[in-house]
């Protein structure tokens, strides 16, 4: 999630790379970014300020050990402050086994998340749960070396900002956690979205002893490796704007050509900017085509109004109009859709500033989608940026995802893959059923995460149905735990 990053998808050293090669690299849920694209086009909340915390949020910070893995003497005593936040409103106890449910902080502030994440809330007034939210290590307010500009100096500093890293973070926390409550033994169950849902799932495998079960939500766990085709995301982006509308796709795709021709021109740029009504020119049509599939993207992502809306603006314009001109209006409804009435169209605004996610996709989370990757260029520029080199395959290694559903019905069980159809990270997600209790639930009219949102009468029926499944079977997980948990305690009577 951040069920957190600041841009729909990642695109990773934007001004190095043409857009025909680049490859783009997933760039997981962001609230701030789903925030933006619901049905009130409000922008979202940013913060990483404890006064924009909801009251019944306790926040906390726990004194994290900074490498799980080394007893390095220089190393192994190291910690850090890590933000944490609890609700305990709706919790029944721990006298009465009452759930716990664990949200997998992922790359981004905490606070953002908190926002969007209303399921965790109806989970806690049914479930009377207390719920947890663990921020993940180097985002938000939990940096490592004290600030951000010193936890992200090099990559010496950086070195601790891995996956398995934050999933010990999470397993201590938790564990300790109980403790404190005497809450050793509630189940937890482990929710997350986009990377925050890769964690989830990778957190059941790891840590089962921990949590009886995960949602993961949204989760591309298939885009490691070439499990999935780099052209799946755009193939549903394509299929969103062909179900909205055939001719508005149509001019799309035609109007690509159009932008290469006339910013070849002499002014051909200057052109393209005031059609376009770009705050600044750009520096080729690469800048402008990558921006554009920015808006189609995230609108497909994250709100198929936003789709329609666009097609709509582009359908509406006779058809003898010039077709920059009408793809121009799509492009007017979709930015005062998200981002409220502006006075030009911000070029900038789809290059990552994120950091901490440039770095974890230049180590472990090498997900090429949409482009032809062009993996030369991509290393060469992690290599000149922090000196290190991509590992694109460890993500398997250590996690699997070949063979998934042969080798987790082996030893897997208890996960919810959760999956919006109209989502392009969909085609990365697990849309099968690997046994009777590695469930993947699909929402045809479904949009990224957002099954962990509040319910909402403007829900999709398979949105409704799907959270309403998650719920039965997490019943059914907490059921079992405890009866579990009272035959264990009959037989050592």
């Amino acid at each position: 999630m951040s069920c957190n990053i600041f841009v729909i998808f990642l695109i990773f050293f934007a001004n190095c790379c043409s857009h025909a090669s680049r490859p783009l690299l997933q760039g997981s849920f962001s609230a701030r970014s789903l925030e933006k694209h619901r049905k009130n086009g409000n922008a979202a909340v940013q913060s990483n300020s404890d006064s924009d915390i909801n009251q019944d949020n306790e926040s906390h910070f726990y004194q994290q050990t900074l490498d799980h893995f080394t007893f390095t003497p220089q190393i192994y005593d190291q910690t850090f402050q890590q933000r944490y936040l609890l609700d305990k409103k709706y919790w029944g106890g721990s006298q009465g086994n009452f759930p716990i449910f664990v949200f997998a902080g992922d790359e981004g502030d905490l606070v953002s998340d908190i926002h969007y994440l209303g399921f965790m809330t109806e989970l806690a007034v049914h479930f009377q749960a207390l719920l947890l939210y663990i921020e993940h290590r180097y985002y938000g307010l939990s940096m490592p070396f004290g600030s951000q500009e010193d936890s992200f100096k090099n990559a010496t500093t950086l070195a601790y900002l891995t996956a398995e890293q934050a999933l010990a973070d999470y397993a201590v926390i938790i564990v300790d956690l109980k403790k404190n409550l005497s809450a050793q033994d509630c189940p937890v169950i482990v929710i997350g979205g986009s990377y925050g849902g890769m964690l989830a799932a990778w957190f059941r495998l790891k840590y089962p002893h921990i949590a009886v079960g995960a949602l993961a939500s949204s989760a591309p766990l298939l885009y490691f490796d070439n499990i999935t085709s780099p052209d799946a995301f755009a193939e549903i982006v394509i299929k969103d704007f062909k179900n909205a509308s055939e001719t508005c796709y149509a001019s799309i795709e035609s109007s690509l050509a159009e932008i290469i021709k006339v910013g070849s021109t002499a002014d051909g740029l200057k052109t393209l900017a005031n059609i376009f009504d770009t705050c600044r020119v750009p520096e080729s049509t690469d800048t402008l085509i990558d921006a554009l599939w920015y808006a189609y993207d995230s609108a497909a992502q994250y709100n198929y109004q936003h789709v329609k809306g666009i097609c709509e603006a582009i359908d509406g314009l006779s058809k003898g109009s010039y077709i920059l001109t009408r793809i121009s209006a799509g492009l007017t409804y979709f930015i005062n859709s998200t981002e409220g009435n502006t006075n030009c169209f911000d070029l900038d605004s789809i290059i990552n500033d994120n950091q901490g996610w440039q770095w974890q996709s230049c180590t472990e989370m090498v997900m090429p989608i949409r482009y032809t990757p062009n993996t030369t260029t991509y290393s060469r520029d992690c290599w000149k940026t922090y000196g290190i080199l991509p590992r694109p395959n460890w993500i398997t290694t250590e996690f699997g995802g070949n063979n998934m559903k042969r080798v987790l019905k082996s030893f897997g069980s208890n996960i919810i893959f959760s999956n919006g159809l109209r989502d392009p990270y969909s085609a990365g997600g697990v849309r099968e059923s690997l046994s009777t209790s590695i469930v993947a639930l699909a929402a045809e009219e479904g949009v990224h995460c957002q099954d962990l949102a509040s319910s909402s009468s403007d829900d999709p029926q398979s949105v409704t149905e799907m959270r309403m499944k998650e719920i039965q079977i997490m019943e059914d997980w907490i059921s079992q735990y405890k009866v579990d948990l009272l035959e264990s305690a009959n037989k050592s009577i």
